[in-house]
C-alpha cells in the first residue's frame, strides 16, 4: 500500500519520536556510542524544549524498557503523586466541585526528571552533562518553534497578559515565538546547567553524579524554588478563581520514581506490556483481550465492521477503567479478574451487531462499579458549547490543555525504550521565574470523592492517560510504540497493533492508515465530560463507512483527512534488522536510523 514515507530499516539502531529534532538527538547519541537509554533520555530532555506546549520539565513520564543485559522488562513510573496538602477537605474549603484543569492547585509532584535520571543511572552509560547537553543548547540558543506552539500561546495570551505575568515574560517576549523561528529559554538553560554543575561537584562515579542531579532537583534548589512559588503565588485557574498551590519542597523530597513489573496480555503469539492501573494502559489490554475472540483478520482493516467491533470493545474496557482503575497503592484494583478469560468472555458477549451507547462497567469478583458518569453527562451538557472537553481544550477562561510527546529507541544491542513524556505544558500553570518552566496539572484527573478508585488522596498518583507500549513476539522483545492523545492513546495504539498482527501491515503502513476514536466514556481531563456513542473517523474513510456506522447506532462523524493519531514505533526482527516509522500528521514526527 502507499505510505507517506518508507519504514526505516537498518541494523545499527533507530529512534522514532514526535519531533524530528528529538529523533536526531537520540540518533546522535547512538552514533557516538551511547545506548538506547542514553539516547531516550537525551531525546526526552530535547522534547521539553522543542515541544513546550506538549511537555515540560515539570511534567510526568512513564517508561517501559527492555534491557538486553538482564533480559528483563521494567516500568519506570514517572507519575508524581498529589502533595500532602492536596486533600478533598482542602478543595471543599475552597468551594470546589471538581479539580481545576490549570493553575497551581492541580499540581502533582513533577515526575519526569526522576524517571529519566533513574533510567540513566541504572541502564545508561552517559554522564548527566552529556545527556543534557543538547537540551541546554536548544534552550540557550533557541529551537525552531512549530506553528502549533505559537497557536497555543495565542490561545492563552489574554490569560498570560492579565493573570500569569511570569508566563507572559517568557512566552510573549518580543511578541512571542514566530512559527518555525528560533526561540530560546535561557533561564531553563541555566537551571539545567546548574543541575550539571551540582552533579559534577558531587564527584564520584557516574551513578553517584546522576543521584546528585536527582538530589538537586528534588531536595535542592529546584524543589526550594517550586515550594516558594506555590506558596507565594495566587494563580487564576479554570474555576474562575485565583488559588495558591499546596505543593512544598518537602513533597518533592519525599518522592522518587519507582520501578515496577509491567502488566501483560498474550494476543496471538504477542505479549503486550503496559503500565499498571495508575495509568489507563490496562484498558488497551482489556480491549485486545475482547478482540481476541473475533476473527479480526477477516475484517476489512478500513471497514465499518472493524471500527464497530473495536469501538464496542473499547466502550467496555474504558468503562471498567473509570469504575475500577486507580493507584494500586491506595485502591484494590481487581486486575487479574479484569484480564481473566472468564470475565473477558462474559463481557465480549455484550458486543452485538449494533452500537450500545449505555455506560456499562462490569462487576469483577461481584464488585459494584462506582463512577461519576451522571455528573459527567451533566457537565458535558452545561459546558460543551463554551469549553469542550479533552485534550487539547481551549476554555472561555483562556485555559488551554496540552497534549503529549512520545519517543521509541532500539539500539544494536537489543535494548528498547518506550516513553511518553507529557504535562508541564507552557499553558499548565504560571512559569516559575527562577527556573524557566511551569508545573503540571495532572491532578485534574482526580475526583473529589475519596471513596472512588481515582478519588483524591495525598500521596496518591492520579490515574494518568500516559501509556507507552512494548510488545514481545514469541517471548522475545519485538516492538516499542506509543502516541500522544490523552484518551486516544490506548485507542490508536490498539488499532495500530491489531492491524499489524492480524493484517500484516508494517509500522509505517499501520500508522498511515485512516484511524478513529470514541469519546463515549468520561474524559480524564477537566471538565470531565462524556459524549455517549460519539465516534470520529478520519476524513479519508469512504462515506459508505460513515453511513454504515450511523446505521449501526453510532453517533459517528467525519474528522479531518489526517487528524487521528501521532503514533511512532520501532521494532527488531529475528534477522537483526531494526525497523521504525512515525506519524506524518502535523509534519513533526520522524523516525531515523541506519
Amino acid at each position: 500500500m502507499f505510505t507517506t514515507r518508507p519504514e526505516i530499516i537498518g541494523t545499527f539502531g533507530a529512534v522514532a519520536s514526535t519531533h524530528w529534532l528529538a529523533s536526531q538527538v537520540g540518533m546522535s547519541v547512538l552514533e557516538r556510542g551511547g545506548n538506547a537509554f542514553d539516547a531516550a533520555a537525551a531525546a526526552g530532555f530535547a522534547l521539553q524544549i522543542v515541544e513546550p506546549h506538549l511537555n515540560g520539565p515539570g511534567g510526568d513520564c512513564p517508561i517501559i524498557l527492555h534491557s538486553a543485559r538482564t533480559g528483563a522488562q521494567q516500568v519506570i513510573c514517572g507519575q508524581g503523586p498529589a502533595p500532602a496538602g492536596l486533600t478533598v477537605a482542602h478543595m471543599n474549603s475552597l468551594g470546589a466541585e471538581i479539580m481545576p484543569g490549570t493553575g497551581l492547585l492541580a499540581t502533582p509532584v513533577p515526575g519526569a526528571f526522576d524517571a529519566w535520571m533513574l533510567m540513566l543511572r541504572d541502564h545508561g552509560t552517559w554522564s548527566v552533562r552529556d545527556v543534557l547537553s543538547c537540551a541546554i543548547g536548544y534552550a540557550r540558543h533557541g529551537a525552531p518553534m512549530v506553528p502549533r506552539v505559537r497557536a497555543t500561546i495565542d490561545s492563552v495570551r489574554p490569560l498570560f497578559e492579565s493573570e500569569w505575568p511570569t508566563s507572559a515574560a517568557l512566552w510573549l517576549r518580543n511578541g512571542g515565538p514566530e512559527p518555525n523561528a528560533l526561540y530560546a529559554n535561557p533561564t531553563l538553560a541555566d537551571t539545567y546547567a546548574r543541575v550539571v554543575r551540582e552533579a559534577e561537584d558531587a564527584g564520584g562515579s557516574r551513578e553517584h553524579q546522576v543521584d546528585a542531579a536527582r538530589a538537586a532537583w528534588y531536595r535542592g534548589f529546584v524543589a526550594e524554588a517550586v515550594g516558594r512559588f506555590a506558596a507565594s503565588t495566587e494563580a487564576m485557574d479554570t474555576s474562575g478563581q485565583r488559588h495558591r498551590g499546596v505543593i512544598t519542597a518537602d513533597d518533592m523530597a519525599r518522592w522518587s520514581a519507582t520501578i515496577e513489573t509491567p502488566l501483560t496480555l498474550d494476543y496471538h503469539g504477542h505479549t503486550i506490556l503496559k503500565c499498571g492501573p495508575w495509568s489507563q494502559g490496562p484498558a488497551m489490554l482489556q480491549t485486545m483481550a475482547l478482540m481476541s475472540g473475533f476473527d479480526v483478520a477477516a475484517m476489512d482493516p478500513v471497514g465499518a465492521d472493524f471500527i464497530h467491533h473495536v469501538i464496542e470493545a473499547m466502550k467496555l474496557a474504558f468503562a471498567d477503567r473509570e469504575a475500577f482503575y486507580g493507584d494500586p497503592d491506595f485502591t484494590d484494583v481487581p486486575m487479574p479478574t479484569l484480564l481473566s478469560k472468564a470475565y473477558t468472555d462474559a463481557r465480549r458477549a455484550l458486543i452485538g451487531p449494533t452500537a450500545n451507547n449505555d455506560f456499562r462497567p462490569g462487576s469483577p469478583d461481584g464488585r459494584a462499579p462506582r463512577t461519576d458518569y451522571a455528573a459527567a453527562l451533566r457537565r458535558s451538557q452545561e459546558l460543551a458549547a463554551a469549553m469542550g472537553s479533552g485534550e487539547p481544550t481551549v476554555s472561555r477562561l483562556g485555559a488551554s490543555g496540552g497534549d503529549t510527546c512520545h519517543v521509541d529507541v532500539i539500539d544494536r544491542h537489543g535494548n528498547m525504550v518506550s516513553a511518553t513524556p507529557s504535562a508541564g505544558w507552557l499553558q499548565s500553570s504560571p512559569t516559575i521565574p527562577e527556573l524557566g518552566f511551569c508545573l503540571g496539572s495532572r491532578c485534574q484527573m482526580f475526583w473529589l470523592d475519596e471513596s472512588l478508585p481515582n478519588g483524591l488522596k495525598p500521596g496518591k498518583r492520579p490515574r494518568t492517560t500516559l501509556s507507552p507500549s512494548m510488545v514481545l513476539r514469541d517471548g522475545k522483545p519485538w516492538m516499542s510504540f506509543g502516541t500522544p492523545g490523552g484518551e486516544q492513546q490506548d485507542q490508536w495504539q490498539a488499532i495500530m497493533l491489531l492491524r499489524m498482527v492480524n493484517h500484516g501491515f508494517n509500522i509505517q503502513q499501520a500508522i498511515d492508515l485512516p484511524a478513529f476514536h470514541s469519546e463515549h466514556w468520561i474524559s480524564s481531563f477537566w471538565p470531565r465530560g462524556a459524549k455517549p456513542g460519539k465516534v470520529v473517523i478520519e476524513g479519508r474513510y469512504d462515506m459508505a463507512v460513515l453511513a454504515d456506522l450511523a446505521a449501526r447506532g453510532h453517533a459517528a462523524e467525519m474528522g479531518g483527512e489526517w487528524s487521528e493519531g501521532r503514533l511512532t514505533g520501532a521494532r527488531r526482527e529475528p534477522d537483526g534488522t531494526i525497523r521504525a516509522g512515525a506519524n506524518p500528521r502535523g509534519m513533526q514526527g520522524y523516525a531515523v536510523g541506519r
